[in-house]
């Protein structure tokens, strides 16, 4: 079982030493701020001892350094939206907060990189690439509020992971501060490498276990001068899910091809206050993104895409506009304005296997009495599935629903070849259920690498690993 020791006075004024009076806070009022992430039900919720802001990978390490002399654990924190319980500090302790470390330091037009510190916003990322003519494609929905640390450690998806996919294939390396407070840099600015162990792909998705990300080299594209957006509107969902191989075997390439079941069409149209086309007739829809540099080329790539998605069912297909998108991006805001213990899951199964996971979704709502909406990112097989609590259930008693409910669920979808997590991460949240279906051998492997990287456990523990073993 996990033992840490209590932040103690002495510690306290050491860590002021380092990060000056206003590189940390024992206000307990602005404690509670550092209890949750974007997790709304109490059940999960710690408060952390003391917060601290360092601005340097130097603070970040000698922080580190003395949570290991005091046997403190530490809670590394980018925007705090994570859906999975990573940010909340479960053994109290440190919450090391890295949004003043949010600079670009580097963007390098003809080189196609950018050397950026964790706490920089992804959307500025993006938006600077953009004015320069280039692409970050690096997308997740929450990119307006999300930071690129965070981005790495959870290995973020999103909407254009179709075509160049999640985070880790848009880095070139990192700087990282490792659990015994060493500053290390990891991978390299190169088109391929087999020069020992890939580093920077172990600690893309680590979920803040292993080190503290403090600077990401970033690769940078030419960006498409054109593209469509169309959404194909099906009757069936059956049909839709279709849609993902055939376009893929057609050579069209998209960028990012998602889903909307009816309900959450219903509930993002109310919530954007926007009308949406045949919404009332029980459809679903598939919105379809194109990027091309070349005019005729994306033609007849719409030209196709359109035909495909008639031979698939579609009673309708429409340009998508910002209605379409917003309503897409803000799916997790309209849940959470329905109920803020709502829970996202995030699994992920092979393109074929999409109709028949989503194929027993009904029978695991009734089982288990859940009213759920559902969104995905139907071209890589990432299935949002969001049971929200309408009934006003205690923070206990929700949560032992969805026990219950991930017990039937995941078992299904690893029967299916697939994994719980497409792009949330495991954190706190899903530790049991990795437990449970990891095989042994794999989690022998976590273990050992955590147990060789950070010998006191002190770098956010219960998060992959558990530590009550």
């Amino acid at each position: 079982m996990a033992r840490f020791n209590k932040v103690t006075p002495e510690l306290i004024e050491k860590l002021r030493d380092v990060l000056g009076a206003k590189g940390l806070t024992v206000d307990p009022e602005k404690l509670l701020t550092y209890q949750t992430d974007e997790e709304g039900n109490p059940y999960w919720f710690r408060t952390p001892e003391v917060v601290v802001f360092p601005e340097t990978t130097e603070q970040v390490a000698t922080v580190v350094k003395l949570a290991n002399e005091y046997l403190v654990p530490i809670t590394p924190r980018a925007a705090g939206s994570g859906v999975a319980c990573g940010a909340i500090p479960v053994y109290h302790g440190i919450v090391m907060e890295l949004d003043r470390m949010n600079k670009i330091l580097e963007l390098n037009e003809d080189s196609l990189y950018a050397v950026v510190q964790t706490g920089v916003r992804t959307s500025e990322v993006q938006e600077q690439c953009r004015r320069r003519g280039l692409l970050y494609a690096g997308d997740p929905c929450s990119a307006e509020s999300c930071q690129i640390g965070g981005n790495v450690a959870t290995n973020a998806g999103g909407n254009k992971a179709v075509k160049y996919g999640t985070t880790r294939n848009q880095i070139y390396g990192m700087k990282v501060v490792t659990p015994t407070g060493d500053i290390v840099d990891i991978g390299a600015r190169l088109q391929k490498c087999s020069t020992g162990y890939c580093l920077e792909q172990l600690f893309c998705g680590s979920e803040g276990t292993l080190g503290i990300i403090t600077e990401i080299t970033l690769k940078l594209r030419p960006l498409p001068p054109y593209k469509f957006d169309l959404v194909a509107i099906f009757k069936e969902d059956t049909q839709g899910f279709t849609l993902p191989n055939k376009l893929l075997k057609a050579g069209i390439e998209p960028t990012s091809i998602e889903y909307m079941d009816n309900e959450a069409l219903r509930i993002c149209s109310a919530f954007c206050k926007v009308t949406l086309p045949h919404v009332d007739e029980g459809v679903c829809y598939v919105i379809v993104t194109v990027e091309t540099f070349d005019e005729d080329e994306l033609d007849r790539k719409m030209e196709k895409a359109g035909e495909i998605c008639e031979e698939c069912g579609a009673i309708d297909v429409i340009q998508a506009d910002d209605r379409i998108w917003s309503c897409r991006r803000q799916f997790a805001e309209a849940a959470r304005d329905i109920d803020i213990m709502y829970v996202a899951e995030d699994f992920v199964v092979p393109l074929d296997k999409i109709a028949a996971i989503t194929a027993k979704l009904p029978a695991l709502k009734e089982k288990h009495d859940l009213y759920a909406v559902t969104v995905a990112h139907i071209g890589d097989g990432n299935i949002h599935v969001l049971p929200l609590n309408r009934d006003g259930l205690s923070p206990e008693g929700w949560m032992k629903k969805m026990e219950g409910f991930h017990e039937d669920l995941f078992a299904e979808v690893y029967a299916l070849g697939g994994k719980m997590s497409g792009e949330h991460g495991i954190g706190f949240k899903k530790l049991k259920e990795f437990k449970r279906h990891t095989p042994k051998g794999e989690q022998h492997i976590i273990r050992a690498i955590k147990a060789a990287l950070d010998p006191n456990n002190i770098m956010n523990p219960a998060k992959i690993v558990d530590l009550e073993e």
